[in-house]
């Protein structure tokens, strides 16, 4: 029996009308069990004397005992008499005994005397038989004499209906306590807002979204406060996603314990975010155990973290059970590492076949792996098209790698409009290639936003080639403001990119900061590049370090840098090894670029002639 209020209770889903004046149990101070014997007694008594009202109270506690025989006699008397409560209490009474239709009847008596009880009862049985404009009528009747009960059955006919007076109705549930109504004007306003942000052109004003959800979180605010598991759930999320943890987590414990497994995951989530993952694991495990699987899956993913992957495929594969996807994807990449390549193709095709994009871009991926591109094409596609951002970007590696740029920029274009940093790269570069710098530059922009450093450096080469020619400094001047192109080559230089390393030292020592050219060449050319060693070798040589100038230069030259020989060869015919500054000269030939090889050939037949003298 579900208590709602001091006047009238909720029987089973019919009402049962005891009027406050008429008893209260416990009045005068007893209360329990004896406080109630001694009333019913004192209403047996007055019902024995011909008591009307004592008949339909005494009537009433009985039927709310269960005791549908002692009530009967006492209801139909009083009803006899013309009390409309007993009337309506006589309907509760012979709806549980299966006798709908002549409970009916005494609820038509009721509710036309007035009873708002009444009248939602036979409105809820016209409805129950699919007699939707009698049930609309009665309800009606119920709600507008301000029955709670009454006003959250038409709200939910109404919506069923996909009427807008449902809001109305189900405003005034909520309004007078009703918890479910709450609930759902809260998820109604909720799905208002929605499609109004669906609707609103980009850029348009948000207050009315912004009014909207405002009430939806103090609808589920009242529901939840009242006992409302999903309320409290739906609470807490929009508190997590505001930012307020510690809120959104008493939300989330209190639906928990209340056996709502989604709350349950979701504390878990919160508690590992916190660092707690032991407590975590306890909410997953008890959400995962009642059917969750987003909750098994991060079980799952806990113990492959842990090693321990017997214990996380048992519960990817209990996420599967309960419906979860996932468990499927999450099986496979634990495959895939463990170099299982059968069975993760195995689950990553069980979750592609669901419409799992990121399973159906893996499948792709592991079947392009083993040389199967034919097959591996319409898995990108079909994840492509799921709107998988990886996906796209694949398809346009493997459209370019058969020779259909325009088919792999398509891609390309497509995964960039989506945020995709390397898509984004390979757009610019095609851009570039066509001469529309002003497109290209945008991409290169997004690219170098998002983490690429050779977007960054090829953004910096574009601005680079656009600005004036800077004025002419020596070593040791004063340095000058960086331009956006130097903040852009510092970026990629700082990210390891090499070209761009040198490039920062060659505009360090235009600067005439030495120390930072040199910094930069030495970390390019410990990196591998071979312009990074020449040109630390040149700084080096400069500043009268000729020795160590010429090992930098070596070891540009073995990597095939001309210029670099070229030095050597002059280095060592000046300290007169003339046989060591041939070899170089020769290399230097060899090496190039023209220029080069021509001043290497003068300077190798010269020591030639040395030699030979």
């Amino acid at each position: 029996m579900d208590v709602m209020g001091d006047k009238a209770a909720l029987f089973e889903s019919r009402r049962i009308v005891s009027p406050a004046e008429r008893y209260e149990a416990g009045e005068n101070g007893e209360g329990g069990e004896a406080g109630e014997a001694i009333e019913e007694a004192r209403h047996r008594l007055a019902a024995e004397a011909g008591d009307v009202e004592a008949m339909s109270v005494l009537g009433a506690m009985l039927l709310r005992r269960g005791d549908l025989d002692g009530a009967e006699p006492q209801l139909r008397a009083a009803t006899a008499a013309g009390d409309r409560a007993a009337a309506n209490n006589l309907g509760v009474l012979l709806h549980q005994r299966g006798y709908a239709d002549e409970a009916a009847g005494w609820w038509r008596v009721a509710a036309v005397a007035g009873s708002a009880a009444a009248a939602h009862a036979l409105g809820r049985h016209h409805r129950e038989r699919g007699d939707e404009p009698a049930a609309e009528y009665w309800l009606r009747q119920s709600a507008e004499q301000g029955h709670t009960l009454g006003a959250y059955a038409l709200a939910d006919l109404l919506e069923h209906r996909g009427d807008e007076g449902a809001e109305r109705w189900m405003r005034a549930a909520a309004e007078r306590g009703h918890r479910e109504a709450a609930y759902r004007l809260a998820r109604a306003l909720d799905r208002k807002a929605l499609e109004a942000l669906e609707a609103r052109e980009t850029g348009g004003d948000n207050a009315v979204d912004s009014r909207v959800l405002e009430e939806a979180e103090q609808w589920y605010r009242q529901a939840a406060a009242r006992g409302h598991r999903r309320a409290a759930l739906h609470l807490g999320a929009i508190l997590e996603r505001r930012g307020d943890l510690k809120e959104a987590g008493r939300w989330y414990l209190t639906s928990a314990k209340d056996g709502e497994a989604r709350a349950a995951c979701a504390l878990g989530f919160l508690l590992r975010d916190a660092g707690d993952t032991e407590s975590a694991a306890v909410w997953w495990l008890r959400a995962a155990q009642e059917g969750d699987g987003n909750a098994a899956n991060a079980l799952g993913a806990l113990h492959a973290e842990r090693g321990e992957t017997q214990t996380a495929e048992r519960w990817y594969r209990a996420a599967m059970d309960a419906g979860d996807v996932n468990g499927a994807y999450n099986l496979a990449l634990l495959c895939a590492e463990q170099g299982r390549t059968a069975q993760a193709e195995q689950w990553y095709r069980r979750a592609a076949y669901t419409g799992h994009r990121e399973a159906a871009n893996a499948l792709a991926i592991l079947l392009l792996q083993g040389g199967d591109t034919t097959g591996a094409e319409p898995w990108f596609s079909k994840a492509a098209e799921a709107g998988s951002v990886d996906a796209a970007f694949n398809l346009g590696i493997l459209h370019a790698g058969r020779g259909d740029d325009d088919t792999a920029l398509t891609w390309y274009e497509r995964a960039a409009a989506a945020g995709h940093t390397e898509a984004a790269l390979q757009v610019g570069i095609a851009r570039l290639r066509e001469g529309d710098e002003q497109t290209a530059e945008r991409h290169l922009r997004c690219a170098a936003g998002g983490g690429s450093a050779e977007a960054a450096y090829r953004l910096a080469t574009l601005l680079d080639a656009r600005r004036p020619p800077a004025p002419a400094h020596e070593l040791g001047e004063p340095s000058h403001e960086k331009s956006e192109c130097e903040e852009w080559y510092e970026r990629a230089a700082s990210q390891g990119h090499r070209r761009a390393q040198v490039r920062v030292g060659m505009l360090a020592a235009a600067r005439g900061d030495v120390v930072e050219a040199a910094r930069w060449y030495r970390e390019a050319a410990e990196g591998g590049s071979r312009n990074g060693a020449f040109n630390l070798g040149l700084l080096l040589a400069r500043e009268g370090s000729e020795p160590e100038a010429a090992l930098w230069w070596t070891r540009a030259a073995d990597a095939g840098h001309g210029r670099a020989a070229l030095r050597l060869a002059l280095v060592y015919a000046r300290r007169g090894e003339l046989a060591e500054g041939q070899r170089w000269a020769d290399r230097a030939v060899s090496l190039g670029p023209a220029e080069v090889s021509e001043r290497a050939a003068r300077l190798r037949d010269a020591l030639r002639q040395e030699l030979s003298a």
